[in-house]
Formats: C-alpha cells, structure tokens, sequence
C-alpha cells in the first residue's frame, strides 16, 4: 500500500477503529501502512470537534486533488501572460525563471516559477492548446531526451593546438577575451553564417558568409578583431571543420592563440555550439542564407545579446560586455 494515496475503504477502517479506541499506531500497522501517514490523515480531516469521519475525510481528499490539478499559471492571468510574452520573444524557460527570481519586474515583484513548472504548463497544462512548444528552440511537440550529433568527415588541419592543452583559467572564463568559433550552414546554398562566442560574458557575433571557405571565415574572424581590439581576442578555439584551417594567420598577424578540439568532438566547444542552437530558432534548417539581410542577422545579435543568461546571474551578455570591453553595438 505504500506510495498509494489513501482510499475511502481504509478510511471506514480507520473510523471505526478509532470508534473503538484503538491507537494510531496500531491502525498504521492493522492497515499496513507508516505510522506518520495515519497521524496525517486524521489530523487534516477530522472536524472541529476533533471526530473523524470516513465520507467527510473522502470528500476533503477530493478538494484537495482538484485544486492541487490547478496550475500556477492557470491560476495567475499576470505571470501566464509575462512567462508567454516572453517566450515569443525568444527566451527560454530557464531564463524566464531566472529573472523572475533574481531580477524581476516591478509589477511581478514576489512572483516565481520554476522552469520545470513552465515546461510542465507547456506540455501537460493549457500550454499544449495555445502551441507554445513552437517557442522552444528545438520546437518538440514531445518533450524529448537529447542526442548525439552525427560525426562530421574529418580533414586534417595544419598547425594546430590541442583543447587539451588550452589553460584552465580559460576553461574556468576567469579572463575576458577568449572566444570559440563555429559555422552555421545552409543546405540550399553555398552561404552560410561564422558564430563567434566570448566564453566570460556569453558576447556573440553572428557574421554572413558567401561561402564557408576557409578564406571567408579568416576574413570575417579578421574583420571583428580590428573593429573591436586585438586585446580582446586573446584566443579563439576551432573545431575540425575545414573551415578553420586558416587559424595559423590569425596566430601570426595578431598574436592570437588557436586551439582545436579533438576529432568529431565539437561539443568540447560547448559555449558556441548553444549559441547555434539559439541562432537556429530564428533561422531554422532549410534557411537559404543567401536570402537573408544583413538587418536580420544583426536583429538576431542583438536579441541573443539582450536575452538573462543564468551563468551572468542572470545579467545580459550586452551589460556583461559593456562592463568589460566597452558598449558594443
């Protein structure tokens, strides 16, 4: 009987044990169930008198499911529509939760919801009805495990530095200026995007590329390090994609550290590949890049750049970056 909610025949059987004055302890075990859990039933149903009734303890039981069934964001019109307007504009539950914890607005002050309650009001609540699933960044109608990405074709690249041997004080973002790098690319043509990520304010470039050879990527990585200061690009880590190859230049011309990972293993460069999985809800497979603005792509900088990150406290990576390097636009 344990884990099993207590039925109304165990509760005629506790009425009239207790008629008979039998101790709760005795009850417990007659009925085979924790002592702690009789002591509970019949404190929270008995009435003012101190009686227990078995019908009257069913129905009380039976109040308390259904309000127990309601939903916070059922219940609070205010929270549901600032946790849905949100959502629409790109943040994730885990963020929403955040701020609302951490730095919420003046007409939600001492509102909280967890991320796992707005999953659950997504999937299971009224959420599921209004299609807000559509909002998540991999946009599953079913909440789903993750897994592994297929392995791209490895080529060999010159020249290059093993993650294994990048510091640890990168690894820990104690420093500002160390960034990873990826591309985002299109199956319908030969465009496509260069991602850069700044590992200690969560800062983000998102750069058009023609074609992703490795002479665009050089060129788009070269063009944000003269824009924005040598001194703030102290290195960037690759993955295996052709793409890098060029990284030794970088090396020469500006004194910038490369570092690679290890064959089919750009999850190692984890910071960036989750900027792709952001960039990609706004530009989902299938998107011709050769199709869209340069308007756009900025727009979505700046949304990303604008978006409460958890490992911040919950601060934007734009006021992060502003702190350390000076307002980028």
């Amino acid at each position: 009987m344990r884990g099993n909610p207590i039925n109304l025949y165990e509760r005629q059987k506790i009425e009239v044990f207790l008629r008979g004055n039998w101790s709760l302890r005795n009850i417990a075990k007659m009925l085979h169930r924790n002592h702690s859990v009789i002591v509970r039933e019949v404190s929270r149903n008995k009435d003012k008198n101190g009686k227990y009734s078995a019908l009257s303890a069913e129905e009380k039981a039976m109040k308390r499911r259904k309000r127990e069934f309601r939903r916070k964001l059922d219940e609070d019109d205010v929270l549901r529509n600032y946790v849905v307007q949100k959502m629409k504009e790109g943040w994730s539950p885990e963020k929403i939760s955040g701020r609302l914890k951490n730095l919420p607005d003046s007409y939600l002050f001492g509102s909280y919801v967890s991320h796992e309650t707005i999953y659950q009001y997504i999937y299971e609540g009224e959420g599921r009805f209004m299609g807000l699933y559509q909002y998540l960044v991999r946009k599953h109608k079913k909440r789903q495990r993750r897994f592994s990405r297929k392995p791209k074709k490895y080529k060999g690249i010159l020249y290059t530095t093993s993650i294994h041997k990048r510091p640890e004080y990168i690894h820990k973002r104690i420093e500002f200026g160390h960034w990873e790098s990826d591309s985002i690319v299109c199956r319908e043509s030969k465009a496509g995007l260069n991602v850069l990520r700044e590992l200690k304010s969560h800062k983000v470039f998102i750069t058009y590329l023609p074609n992703l050879t490795s002479e665009m990527t050089d060129m788009a990585i070269r063009e944000r390090i003269q824009e924005y200061g040598v001194e703030h690009f102290k290195s960037i880590t690759f993955d295996r994609g052709h793409e890098g190859s060029d990284h030794w230049k970088l090396r020469l011309d500006f004194n910038t550290d490369t570092f690679h990972c290890d064959p089919y293993s750009s999850w190692q460069k984890g910071a960036v590949e989750n900027s792709n999985g952001l960039i990609r809800r706004f530009f989902p497979k299938h998107t011709d890049f050769s199709q869209v603005t340069p308007k756009q792509i900025y727009e979505v900088q700046q949304k990303l750049d604008n978006q409460p990150r958890k490992q911040l406290g919950y601060k934007t990576p734009h006021e992060i970056s502003s702190e350390l390097m000076g307002v980028v636009h």
